[in-house]
């Protein structure tokens, strides 16, 4: 007991070692999960202790070179293994939503820490100084200046431009309604901080209340939700944080940059958010998306989006007080309000009696009025666009201006110019995707059966593929052609897959005209279509309809390139090379032909699907890949991590939208092109023999059966988190066919991530150079990024744990592949870094990875055990459907806790 106390006290030093306000936070949610699991059951609280114990004792003397330590940490993880066998399935489940819960906790008290560290920076800014630290859009824009003059940097601010696309993967373990509870806690956590005595009380009753409500509520959602269902985590991103965010990052920027001008003249930011959505769209392999849910996806966003309009106008309206006497109206304003006479004596009537002696006042009344008017369908009074608003708008704020309250005109009318630049009546620009296949056999069913079916019935998936574009053109006329205006094609290996669109688009429509207009989109995502993209988009450029869209459009194209399929096919080192050669290469083909290409990138939260920093990836592009515009998929956990906080999402914004600007520096475009032909022998190497040792597992006998075995894969199929099939409907039979999502995430519950380093390690070893090595890290920002990432996922494996899903699978031989690359690939990122264990560079990071990783252990032992004997007993039939479904929601239980733990999953 004494020599346990002594490991207990170091335990708590370690935790100590956090800074000071993150460790009372997580100190403090922790004692009130206690006392939650306290008064639900004294013995669930007893189990959760004494597991808590033995896992972090195994977890901290785990690190340490001792014998002796490791003795007792193999000892520490054996009891606590034993502990959860000897625990009943109901007991079993309970603890795990208890650490569940803990980590839904750890992660507020972790961003909470994140938000007040950036406020007291802010607090410590200078206000006279030339750039504003804390925001790097100002820090980006000053450089630029410097390099370029202040034209250059005008030009390049002019043409910037971020496009996040919201997708539906299911890779957020998350139910809404937990989500919500979140949120309230993460808001007490805020309050907290700014209030003491009896207020402080009451914030700490409410705390447990919700906590205990956390608790008591099922982590695992009672139906997968519907693609319609799925746009509500749009919607909600966009209500808690987009709609003031992005109008608060202009302003940030226009506040630093003119200072006590600010709001007194026509600002210089432009509105360079463009948020679009696979939601409801994405129907490469989900059958849960049709043309009927893209129509009522498409209606939601629109009509939540101008309410939120109607609102914001009203609100700004009734504060618009401004007398006729002091601000008299411009001619412009006058002629405005006849022509809201005109339309309608209903609408005007209730604003007339303010309309002569606060004009503008009454033209806003009338405006929020047509825009609710708009939401109603009322083809009088509506708004037939965005650019009718827009144009009302700007009327008053002329009108403002030049009545000398410049201040109003470019401050409240300003924000909504913003937001309706930004949003428009869309919301977001809803994106369609569809597998390259499913195009070709729909043109071949037609061909064979006629267009409506008059040699035999069309099969159901040709005429939902017709049904789709006349679901584009349906919402182009009602709500604008940038509300879709964009079709992907999964898959695509040549220019004929994007004809295959163009020509479908023709077909499903009677009168040619009535066709929507369209940007094809190939997607690149395997090796070999990677390397071939150049001469496919050589070949795309010869369409007809691709060559008008060049005309229409000042000659810009969009080409997008898929990291997930593209790391699930090569391994992850050749996949990040692949993919830079590949932009590499598209952008000299495009400065060729004097196209501005948009490089649109589709990456996850994971390392292996291309996660990590995305200002840092930004910086690392090849030269004339960016040309100040940066778009990629955002998904999964990521979503909620990155705009669910007002503060981090406002930083999250300035940075990549900062990345993207300083991208075309010329000292940034010379370091890239520089360090890139520096270690191009170097990462050939890598390449090859990272490849070949990936391959080489890949292709092991029964290596697809034996993953399933050894991960969750079966398990996490079940998880009702997203509408999407973990398989592509074409005829699943193997790793080609599954999506890559539930490849990466099997593997990060597995503890061994295999799908963020395997090969790396190998390839390392064959090159041998270390100090070359450490150089392309020191200087090379693409290979910086990516062993930082690696390292990330490295730190979150476990040897120990990882052996004991790969026993599940009873094949010593691939067990020991993936255990020594393990080890080596840990081996080498260290020795690159120099550093003894992973993130020991990144302080507290690394030790929040740490005290995270005892936790994550627990929930990682409930799992492997339940699927241990799940299967056992399955086998054996010793198990009737509802026991059955007992162990699986066990299982559920822990996969959604583990992803809370790790965080970057999916």
């Amino acid at each position: 007991m004494a020599e346990m106390a002594e490991l207990t006290k170091l335990v708590e030093k370690a935790e100590k070692s956090l800074p000071e306000r993150l460790h009372a936070n997580m100190d403090l949610c922790l004692q009130i999960l206690r006392k939650v699991l306290g008064e639900y059951d004294t013995e669930l609280l007893s189990q959760f202790d004494e597991l808590r114990e033995d896992v972090i004792i195994a977890s901290n003397v785990h690190q340490e070179d001792d014998p002796d330590a490791v003795e007792v940490a193999a000892r520490g993880l054996e009891k606590a293994y034993e502990l959860l066998d000897d625990a009943s399935l109901q007991d079993a489940t309970m603890l795990s939503r208890a650490f569940t819960v803990y980590f839904h906790l750890a992660n507020l008290c972790e961003e909470n820490y994140r938000v007040s560290v950036l406020q007291e920076r802010e607090w410590q800014v200078d206000t006279h100084a030339a750039t504003d630290p804390v925001n790097e859009l100002t820090v980006a824009y000053k450089q630029l200046i410097d390099e370029v003059g202040v034209a250059g940097a005008n030009e390049l601010l002019e043409k910037l431009e971020f496009h996040p696309v919201f997708t539906a993967h299911p890779t957020e373990a998350r139910r809404k309604a937990v989500e919500g509870k979140i949120r309230r806690i993460a808001k007490f956590l805020d309050q907290r901080d700014h209030t003491g005595g009896s207020a402080r009380a009451e914030i700490d009753r409410r705390l447990h209340s919700e906590i205990d409500s956390l608790f008591r509520t099922s982590p695992i959602g009672l139906k997968k939700p519907t693609p319609v269902e799925e746009a509500d985590t749009v919607i909600d991103v966009f209500d808690s944080a987009l709609f003031n965010v992005i109008p608060n990052v202009y302003r940030r920027f226009d506040d630093w940059i003119l200072g006590a001008k600010a709001g007194t003249v026509p600002p210089v930011c432009p509105a360079f958010f463009h948020p679009g959505s696979w939601v409801g769209t994405d129907r490469d392999g989900n059958p849960n998306v049709t043309a009927k849910v893209s129509r009522q996806v498409a209606r939601k966003y629109y009509d939540h989006m101008v309410t939120k309009l109607e609102e914001a106008t009203r609100k700004t309206a009734t504060r618009l007080t401004v007398e006729a006497q002091t601000t008299p109206a411009s001619d412009e304003m006058k002629a405005l309000w006849s022509r809201q006479l005109e339309m309608s004596e209903r609408l005007t009537s209730r604003a007339s009696i303010i309309s002569t002696s606060e004009p503008h006042r009454a033209a806003m009344l009338v405006m929020a009025d047509r825009l609710a008017a708009t939401v109603e369908r009322d083809a009088d009074l509506m708004y037939h666009s965005a650019e009718d608003f827009l144009n009302d708008l700007r009327i008053v704020q002329r009108s403002l201006a030049a009545a000398g309250a410049v201040r109003i005109a470019y401050g409240d009318i300003q924000a909504l110019i913003w937001r309706v630049e930004t949003f428009g009546f869309h919301m977001v620009e809803m994106e369609f995707r569809q597998h390259s296949v499913v195009h070709s056999r729909a043109l071949e069913d037609i061909r064979e059966h006629g267009l409506h079916g008059e040699r035999g019935p069309l099969q159901p998936m040709t005429v939902e593929v017709l049904d789709t574009f006349r679901a584009i053109g349906w919402i182009q006329r009602r709500h604008g052609r940038k509300a879709a205006g964009r079709y992907l094609i999964s898959f695509a290996k040549s220019a004929q897959n994007v004809r295959d669109v163009y020509e479908l688009n023709r077909l499903a429509f009677a009168n040619p005209a009535d066709a929507p207009v369209l940007d094809v989109i190939p997607l690149f995502e395997q090796l070999e279509d990677l390397d071939n993209s150049v001469s496919v988009l050589e070949d795309i450029l010869r369409i007809p309809e691709i060559q008008q869209r060049l005309k229409e459009t000042g000659r810009r194209m969009e080409v997008m390139l898929g990291y997930s399929d593209s790391s699930k096919d090569a391994g992850p080192t050749s996949a990040t090379l692949a993919l830079h050669r590949a932009q590499e290469n598209i952008a000299q083909w495009a400065k060729s032909h004097d196209i501005d290409v948009t490089l649109f990138h589709g990456r996850g939260g994971a390392v292996g699907r291309g996660g990590g920093p995305a200002n840092r990836a930004v910086l690392a592009q090849p030269v004339g890949s960016v040309n100040c515009r940066f778009k990629l998929t955002e998904q999964g956990e990521v979503i909620f991590a990155r705009y669910g906080n007002q503060v981090l999402a406002t930083r999250h914004v300035e940075s990549v939208a900062a990345a993207t600007l300083l991208q075309s520096a010329p000292s940034v475009e010379k370091t890239n092109t520089e360090m890139t032909q520096k270690f191009a022998p170097m990462a050939q190497a890598l390449d090859e023999a990272s490849h070949a040792r990936f391959l080489d597992l890949l292709t092991s006998e029964d290596f697809a059966p034996w993953f399933s075995i050894v991960t969750p894969l079966t398990e996490v199929g079940l998880l009702p988190i997203g509408s999407r099939p973990a398989k592509r409907g074409l005829g699943a039979k193997s790793l080609d066919d599954l999506r890559t999502i539930p490849w990466v995430f099997s593997w990060s519950q597995a503890r061994i991530n295999l799908a963020a380093w395997y090969g790396l390690g190998t390839a390392c070893e064959r090159f041998g150079d270390l100090a070359t090595l450490r150089e392309a890290y020191k200087t090379w920002p693409l290979f910086s990024t990516f062993i930082d990432n690696i390292e990330m996922s490295i730190a979150k494996t476990d040897e120990r744990i990882a052996r004991m899903y790969l026993s599940m699978g009873e094949r010593e031989d691939l067990s020991e592949k993936v255990l020594s690359e393990m080890a080596l690939t840990r081996k080498w990122v260290l020795a690159i870094k120099d550093a003894e264990w992973p993130l020991q560079h990144s302080h507290t990071l690394g030790m929040v990875v740490k005290l995270r990783s005892p936790y994550v252990d627990a929930l990682s032992l409930a799992q492997v055990r339940a699927l241990k004997t799940l299967r056992r007993r399955v086998d054996k039939e010793e198990l009737s459907e509802s026991q059955i479904g007992d162990y699986i929601y066990l299982i559920l239980c822990t996969v959604s806790g583990v992803s809370a733990g790790l965080q970057n999953t999916g």
